[in-house]
This record gives C-alpha cells, sequence and structure tokens, in this order.
C-alpha cells in the first residue's frame, strides 16, 4: 500500500462497515441489525452512533440520551467501548485478509489494504471491491462498503459512496466537498471539529478552498493538524511516501512462561513490551506510522504453534504514540484473538506464549510532528535541563510556563505556572464560558490593558449605553502618545476600516466583585504601513472608558 506513486500518493482501498459501534454492540447482545439501537458517549452522554432501523425513526448523532428515546421508544442503548469494538472488528478483519494480506487497520470499522497487486490478480479495482464485500458478508454476516482511490481521505469517502474513483481523480473528487468531511478521517477529534468551524467562519468551505491555501501560511496560522488536513484536502497520503526499513532496535519480544489464557495476563506483558518500544523510539529520536503487534498462539490439544499478526495505524498529529496508547491497541487486539465469541466459528481460543510489538515506517519525529526543538537531534533534553538548571540557581516559581485554562477574554484564559509543576487549572477549560471571545484567538495579549480613546466621525467618544447601542459607529482608535500601543510602541492612531460588537460581559454579577465589560472588535489601517494593510483590535468598556486588550496579526 505504500509503494511510491505520482504525486506522493498511493492506490488505497479502504473497507468501512457503518455504524460499527452499534453493529458490534448488536452481535455482543445477541440481537439482530433490525432493533433500533445506539451507542452513547463523550461529555454529556450524547449518541455518537445509530443504526439504520433507529435513524429511520428520527435518531441522529449528537442528540441527548432522553430525546432519542423520545423519538424511538424501543430504542437499545449502550455506552461506547472502544474494547468491545476492537474485539467484534477482527472477524472482518480475518474475511478481508483471506483476499487481500497485510491490511492494517485504521480504527474498529475501517481497514485500509494495497489495491494494486490485488486488483490485478482479480481483474480490476471493481472486482476487488466486489470479493471484499462478499467475503466479508459470508464469513460474518456484516455488510460492508469499498472504495479505492488515491490517497487516505479520498478511500474513506469513496467507502462511504461505495464507488472506485480512477487513479489521478482524487483531487477533484475531493474538491467540491465540504471541508466538513475531514472529520471522516478522525471521528470524534474536538481540535479538528473546531478547526472545520473556523475555517467556515473564515470562508473556506470547501477541501478546493483549503488546498489552495499556501503551504506556509497554512503551517504557520493552524499548526500541524491544519497541515495535516490540507495534506488529505489534496488527495494525498498523511506521510510522506519514502520510509525507512525496520530495524531490530525497533522491534521487542517477551515470552509467556507459561501461555496466557486470558486477556488480563497478556496485557501485563504487553504494557512492559510496549513501555520498552516507546523508550526505543524515544531514545533514536524517532515516531512510527504503523504497530505490527504479533502473537505466538499454542493449540492446548495437539501443542502446534501458529502465528497471528495484526498491522494498526498510529500516526498522530497531535501527539506521539505514548507507551499508554500502544497498550490499549495490544489489549484490544489480544481480546480479539483471546475471546470465543470473536473466533466465530466455536473454536477455543488458543492460549498466547510469545509477544512481539514492532514498529514500522519509522522516520525521524520531526518529519512527523513538526515541533520548536526537534527531538531528533537532542535538543528537546538539553533544553530541559537548561531550564531545570536556571530553576535550581534562581527558585522553582522563577522559571514559568504557560498553560491554557478556561476564561473569557484572551488574559483570563492565559495561566502561568512553575516550570514541572502539576498544578491545577484555576478556571476548568473544558466548561462552557458563556460571552467568551470566539477563535481565531488574538496573536499578541498585551500584559495590561492600555487606555485608548474609540470616537466617531464627528471626533466624539462612542459610547454604549444599557441596550448595547453604540452612540455611532467607530470611526478612529486613538492610543495616547507615551502609551504602549498596539506594536509596543508610542502609542496609536488609526482610521477604522470596519468593527463588530459591541458585546456584553457579566461576570460574577451578584457579588461585591462584580466585573461588567462590552467588548468591540475593530480592523484599522496600519499606521505607517503600506496602503491597504489592516491591523485588527480588541477593545473594552468599562464605565465609560476605553482600553486597548489585544491584537490581531
Amino acid at each position: 500500500m505504500r509503494a511510491a506513486a505520482s504525486g506522493g500518493t498511493t492506490r488505497t482501498a479502504c473497507l468501512w462497515v457503518p455504524d460499527w459501534p452499534v453493529v458490534a454492540a448488536l452481535v455482543v447482545a445477541g440481537l439482530g441489525p433490525e432493533t433500533p439501537a445506539a451507542v452513547t458517549g463523550g461529555p454529556g452522554g450524547r449518541i455518537v452512533a445509530v443504526s439504520a432501523p433507529a435513524r429511520s425513526a428520527g435518531v441522529r448523532r449528537g442528540m441527548r440520551r432522553r430525546e432519542a428515546q423520545a423519538r424511538c421508544p424501543d430504542l437499545q442503548l449502550w455506552a461506547a467501548d472502544d474494547a468491545r469494538d476492537a474485539r467484534e472488528f477482527e472477524p472482518v478483519a480475518v474475511a478481508a485478509e483471506a483476499v487481500v494480506p497485510g491490511l492494517e487497520i485504521a480504527r474498529p470499522g475501517l481497514l485500509l489494504l494495497p489495491s494494486d497487486g490485488a486488483a490485478r490478480y482479480h481483474g480490476s479495482e471493481h472486482e476487488l471491491a466486489r470479493e471484499l464485500t462478499e467475503q466479508v458478508a459470508v464469513r460474518t454476516g456484516h455488510e460492508c462498503q469499498v472504495g479505492v482511490a488515491d490517497g487516505f481521505l479520498a478511500a474513506v469517502l469513496a467507502a462511504r459512496d461505495d464507488a472506485v474513483v480512477p487513479p489521478g481523480a482524487s483531487a477533484g473528487y475531493l474538491a467540491p466537498r465540504p471541508a466538513a468531511v475531514l472529520v471522516h478521517a478522525r471521528p470524534a477529534d474536538r481540535a479538528l471539529t473546531e478547526l472545520v468551524d473556523l475555517w467556515r467562519r473564515l470562508g473556506i468551505r470547501t477541501l478546493a478552498d483549503l488546498a489552495a491555501l499556501p503551504d506556509a501560511a497554512v503551517a504557520a496560522r493552524f499548526g500541524d493538524l491544519g497541515v495535516w488536513a490540507q495534506r488529505l484536502a489534496r488527495g494525498q497520503d498523511v506521510r510522506p511516501p519514502a520510509r525507512r526499513r525496520l530495524v531490530e532496535d525497533l522491534a521487542v519480544t517477551e515470552e509467556l512462561d507459561p501461555p496466557a489464557h486470558r486477556v488480563d495476563v497478556a496485557t501485563f506483558a504487553a504494557r512492559r513490551l510496549a513501555e520498552r518500544l516507546h523508550e526505543d523510539l524515544a531514545r533514536h529520536g524517532l515516531a512510527c506510522g504503523r504497530l505490527r503487534i504479533t502473537a505466538r498462539a499454542v493449540d492446548p490439544v495437539t501443542g502446534e504453534a501458529r502465528t497471528l499478526e495484526r498491522l494498526w495505524r498510529t500516526d498522530d498529529t497531535l501527539g506521539g504514540l505514548s507507551a499508554a496508547r500502544i497498550t490499549d491497541r495490544v489489549r484490544w487486539q489480544l481480546e480479539g484473538w483471546l475471546t470465543e465469541s470473536s473466533l466465530g466459528r466455536g473454536e477455543a481460543p488458543a492460549p498466547i506464549a510469545g509477544l512481539t510489538l514492532s514498529a514500522e515506517e519509522v522516520a525521524p519525529a520531526g518529519a512527523l510532528q513538526p515541533r520548536l526543538w526537534g527531538p531528533g537531534a537532542g535538543e528537546d533534553l538539553r533544553a530541559r535541563r537548561a531550564v531545570e538548571r536556571v530553576q535550581a540557581l534562581l527558585g522553582g516559581d522563577s522559571v514559568l510556563t504557560v498553560r491554557l485554562q478556561g476564561g473569557r477574554d484572551p488574559r483570563d484564559r492565559v495561566q502561568l505556572v512553575p516550570y514541572g509543576e502539576q498544578v491545577p487549572p484555576e478556571r476548568a477549560p473544558d466548561r462552557p464560558w458563556p460571552g467568551a471571545l470566539p477563535p481565531p484567538a488574538p496573536s499578541v495579549v498585551l500584559p495590561e490593558p492600555v487606555p485608548a480613546h474609540v470616537l466617531d466621525a464627528a471626533g466624539r467618544p462612542v459610547v454604549v449605553d444599557v441596550r448595547l447601542a453604540v452612540s455611532g459607529p467607530p470611526a478612529r482608535v486613538v492610543v495616547p502618545d507615551g502609551v504602549a500601543g498596539a506594536d509596543g510602541g508610542t502609542g496609536l492612531d488609526a482610521a477604522v476600516v470596519d468593527w463588530a460588537g459591541p458585546w456584553p460581559v457579566a461576570e460574577r454579577w451578584w457579588t461585591a466583585r462584580s466585573r461588567r465589560r462590552v467588548f468591540l472588535q475593530a480592523t484599522v489601517e496600519q499606521p505607517g504601513g503600506p496602503v491597504g494593510l489592516t491591523l485588527g483590535l480588541l477593545l473594552s468598556a468599562s464605565g465609560g472608558a476605553w482600553v486597548l486588550e489585544a491584537v490581531y496579526d
């Protein structure tokens, strides 16, 4: 699947079982697909997956339990369970592997397979898709859809459409689709959902809009997640096509004596292996794109040994593959191998006598996850030691780090904590904050708000009354000379190009320490800059006095 192709893309077949969390829950409960069912999870226990009968009754993802049950009184509900999803998906993977060897699991319910050689063997990519769906239906009884395309996202969407995208046509296939389809590549990723919503407000509504943005601008403004999303929007693979070969140091093995019959016993050994593999990757400054899990199972009757093997996709732009996450994947796979219900043929599970974890498609960690300090060259460790040395000389509270916390304005959302200390946030970041400043966040937050004057076209101060009506449209913003202004220099006097607001924020209004403010966003002409260059300002007023809070780039 990873053979290089033109444009850095590969022909990938994607096998998708719709509504897999619900399908897995129904299998475990012994119920048929005609049962209206849903799976709940996440904040508030909302619906995260729905069966087709429940969907026809009006149940939708994102609904609250009570609303879903009101629409469908016979609805069966189960809590989300990653281990259950992975365990019950193993028979599907076995059925697909009978057609195409060497598959990888992107997540339970979604398989990626190499299509080039298999398509030639079966005659065409359409025949390959037909053979996969038939094998899964015959061996497991589950209905699936198969799509073939260039690149990861195009293959996933093609599977949802049950289509084969011709070679070289993936970019055109993706271009007219809304940017929101990116969530199919990484469901339940809150950061990606928020980023897609931000793009919608900025006018980036389709994948073509995202693909057309300059690479440097996307990397600077939206970080690693934006770069990852743009690669997918262009129909490219999420990792570079160049690979390094697996080296012996990045495969760890442990023999289990006596062999493990239970998942918890095998997982205990897997945890040690995961920690060793993670340490090896960190020591070499590497990250891996795939994790290969190999187990040696011994037949309890004949004593014959057989090899069980599965490949998991592990790439993540938001953080490395930690030892805990490696352990989770191994535990899910062990449950698939050691649970009788997952075998589907009435066979007794064979105990595990040996485990091997291999990091595949390894590359320098900085190539997959760009960071301020490149871990591959050891700068991370040297920088950490330097900071700890300064802290030892000046005291623990002398070196502070910035952490995001809850709040309504940019200054409130910043918490300074001593380096290396686990200090609980003063305000929980995951709670709702009505009236909070919407993204994107300002690029510069002034250490302290500075006095400012907001004037209308006649030069009179702009006043906001109790009904949030302004006395006149803002025409100029003035920061007096001698006061540090937007550029940290000597004030500001600029014409307003556009403005938004005001909106009120009343905090602790029931106490004597209440704080009432109104916020205003204004775009002004850049002082001393070229014609047409603008600057964004965040202003607030309290008691009739305006202050400059922050600046947008």
